[in-house]
């Protein structure tokens, strides 16, 4: 097989500037809610990339799928360990991007911005809504550090549990990030890759939005 040869014909919907919401937050909410309502399995999944200089001086990107949960007046929440690979970059450098590909619709939503962790209460709130298994695990796992096996992991799980048996706490390494856009960008396919791009910028403190070329 020449992958080289695979291609796809977009033709489901266009984008006009016109017909885009002059707020890109709730044009955003708007496809979301599309997204949704079109049963896909995992409509709030986004990639966050970020930047971060490696010990041989090469600023590195990467890249990691994370869920949506919550969007707000200001920005884009998801939750995360703060010493995790991605915890630690955003620490070091509070500039990241999003980008939703909702590829039934043949649509990506580009998010740029800075990060900032939420108010400590609000991810307190959140922790409380996750299963009992999730909130022991996030007491249990060191994210992102390299481990010595799964049966270690799972030996950890078992201490978590027995400390933590009915209600754990949030744990001090784990809580919320918001995004705060500063550009957004929204993608919709279209025949013969002449795809329709409108971007939307902060400016002076009011959103301005105009056509990309595909």
């Amino acid at each position: 097989m020449n992958i080289a040869d695979l291609r796809k014909d977009y033709k489901l919907a266009s984008l006009a500037k016109d017909d885009a919401n002059p707020d890109p937050l709730k044009q955003f909410d708007r496809w979301l809610e599309e997204a949704i309502k079109a049963d896909m399995p995992e409509p709030t999944a986004m990639s966050l990339a970020t930047v971060a200089e490696g010990e041989d001086g090469v600023w590195q990107p990467s890249s990691r799928i994370v869920l949506l949960k919550g969007r707000d007046e200001t920005g884009f929440v998801f939750y995360t360990n703060y010493e995790s690979r991605k915890g630690r970059e955003l620490a070091g450098n509070e500039h990241a991007a999003l980008l939703f590909h909702w590829v039934e619709l043949e649509r990506q939503v580009r998010i740029e911005g800075r990060v900032e962790k939420i108010d400590p209460a609000e991810s307190d709130a959140y922790y409380k809504t996750r299963p009992l298994t999730s909130r022991q695990g996030a007491w249990a796992s060191p994210q992102s550090r390299e481990i010595p096996s799964r049966t270690w992991l799972m030996a950890r799980v078992a201490e978590a549990v027995a400390a933590h048996p009915f209600d754990p706490p949030r744990p001090p390494h784990w809580g919320g990030y918001r995004v705060v856009p500063h550009a957004l960008e929204f993608w919709q396919g279209r025949r013969s890759r002449l795809h329709d791009r409108i971007k939307y910028r902060r400016v002076d403190g009011q959103w301005e939005r105009g056509r990309l070329a595909p």
